[in-house]
């Protein structure tokens, strides 16, 4: 397999002991896949921060936020008959499913884009409602004029949605609600608007008809989405042929607009290849990447939480120089330099 990354030698730029927990009694177990965006002359990532319980023999635990918005821990003992807990990310319990952890988004900041802090004045931006009771994650952060449009996945007993928020300084946050209903995720909202529409990526999944596809929808005012199309489906027999996603938002590029998507196999194996869409009609694919453009190769992006994993949500452009940051082994937020010419070549 290709790989054209260019990792930054300080990876992982940010471990799980980096941060403190955001709610008093839990670990965080987790950084993951950040939504990144400039703001203020500097670097910022919205990481995903997934918490949990410190384990006990005989015991596992899983956090739920209640009705009134506080933490609640539930205590299963494992041989509980009707406890199936065969994943390390989801149990099972008396015909339902829950998370072994619960995500909130925290926002750090960077002057040189390596080295990277939680400013003071800014909240970690947190689930609320019913259908947000288990978290929200993997948030993607696209700026369309003065106004940033935060996406994310809002996790709940009711099912995988995604929703939104918009804001101009990351402190005031409008929340729109749940735009996409369940099964949906991996949201990425177009930066620039397409013959005065705005477009955005997502994946809705089925578990019987059809498959983890990466669909398109367009909307008038980048809250009511409709004219959705599947447009990237995933291929047999190669690295992106259980499922794929998109990642942030796409590159505006002379040949079209450039997404980088996360793809995996059978063995939950996550590697990130390329497609294109035509600059004027996003629904027609020029070309997509037969490899991938990035393969987990290096221990941090190997060993972690849940292993050879690369994933992104989230980059900064500048020229024909693409920074992306990414998490790594469900664990560890990397960071990694492409050549938007390199990966357009790439596609075929």
């Amino acid at each position: 397999m290709s790989d054209i990354a260019r990792r930054f030698p300080e990876n992982p730029l940010l471990l799980p002991k980096d941060l403190q927990p955001g709610v008093p009694g839990l670990q965080i177990i987790s950084l993951l896949n950040p939504g990144v965006f400039r703001f203020e002359n500097k670097t910022w990532l919205l990481v995903r921060v997934a918490e949990g319980t410190v384990s006990k023999e005989g015991v596992i635990y899983f956090p739920v936020l209640n009705a009134t918005g506080n933490m609640e821990v539930i205590e299963v003992p494992l041989n509980d008959p009707d406890l199936i807990s065969t994943d390390a990310r989801v149990v099972n319990y008396k015909g339902l499913d829950y998370l072994t952890t619960i995500s909130h988004l925290r926002l750090l900041c960077s002057d040189d884009g390596v080295k990277f802090y939680e400013p003071e004045g800014f909240r970690p931006v947190t689930g609320s409602g019913y259908l947000e009771r288990f978290g929200i994650e993997d948030c993607r952060v696209t700026q369309i004029e003065d106004t940033y449009y935060l996406t994310y996945t809002a996790v709940s007993d009711n099912g995988v949605g995604v929703g939104l928020k918009t804001t101009k300084d990351f402190k005031w946050f409008d929340d729109k609600g749940m735009i996409l209903p369940p099964h949906n995720k991996d949201c990425a909202i177009f930066d620039d608007r397409v013959n005065g529409k705005y477009y955005a990526l997502h994946r809705p999944s089925s578990k019987e008809i059809g498959g983890n596809y990466i669909w398109l929808a367009e909307s008038p005012d980048g809250v009511h989405w409709g004219n959705h199309q599947c447009i990237i489906k995933t291929r047999s027999g190669m690295w992106d042929n259980a499922r794929v996603g998109a990642g942030a938002a796409p590159v505006r590029t002379e040949k079209g607009w450039l997404e980088i998507y996360h793809g995996a196999n059978e063995k939950h194996q996550y590697c990130l290849g390329a497609f294109l869409m035509d600059i004027d009609d996003p629904a027609k694919i020029l070309g997509r990447t037969v490899e991938p453009i990035m393969v987990p190769t290096e221990n941090y992006e190997l060993s972690g939480f849940f292993g050879f994993v690369v994933f992104t949500n989230g980059h900064v452009v500048n020229g024909d120089e693409l920074t992306m940051y990414y998490g790594a082994a469900d664990e560890f937020v990397c960071g990694a330099k492409f050549l938007i010419s390199e990966i357009l070549n790439a596609i075929v």
